[in-house]
């Protein structure tokens, strides 16, 4: 049996999708680690919701993730064999959003997260998704990608998670804390 390290990455650089190895402090190996937290807590937020819908919709996000990292971690001159995250990605987020921001009160004043645990683990998943698209961003604006996609799913992705905490507090039966007494 092989073992879990391959002792590859302990000169301090990490191997991208084609050829090339990029030093760990490079912002690309950032933007990959900021995702990689962002699906571990989409999974925990997955792991405490009693909601089947939820748990299906955090999958599904959790999947799409793994396709915008590997569109990440591409080199440019392979980078659209990996392009997979299009417009009926995006699309899809946002219906879900919508469809279930009809069956909630969205509340007019900013929240404090810990109602119910599946609900304070969607606003932890939130503000790491919230990074990672902090990273996107800067990838984009140095051109180290091209598809703007992935930036504007990463913030829908932040709506779909407030949208869930919201949803989870309401079926916990806790009613939502306002951050103003």
């Amino acid at each position: 049996m092989s073992p879990f390290y391959t002792r590859t990455g302990d000169g301090g650089s990490t191997g991208i999708l084609g050829e090339d190895r990029l030093p760990k402090s490079h912002p690309r190996i950032e933007t990959l680690g900021s995702l990689d937290e962002a699906s571990a807590a989409l999974g925990l937020a997955r792991a405490f919701s009693h909601a089947a819908q939820v748990k299906a919709i955090l999958l599904e996000v959790q999947r799409d993730l793994y396709a915008l990292m590997t569109e990440i971690a591409a080199t440019p001159e392979n980078a659209k064999r990996f392009k997979t995250l299009g417009l009926p990605r995006l699309q899809w987020l946002e219906s879900q959003v919508d469809s279930l921001s009809a069956t909630i009160p969205i509340p007019t004043e900013f929240i404090l997260p810990g109602d119910s645990l599946p609900g304070a683990a969607l606003a932890l998943a939130r503000t790491i998704v919230r990074r990672a698209e902090r990273r996107v961003a800067g990838l984009l604006d140095a051109g180290e990608i091209k598809n703007p996609v992935l930036l504007q799913y990463l913030n829908r992705l932040s709506s779909l998670c407030f949208t869930l905490e919201l949803l989870e507090n309401q079926s916990a039966g806790a009613d939502t804390t306002l951050a103003k007494k």
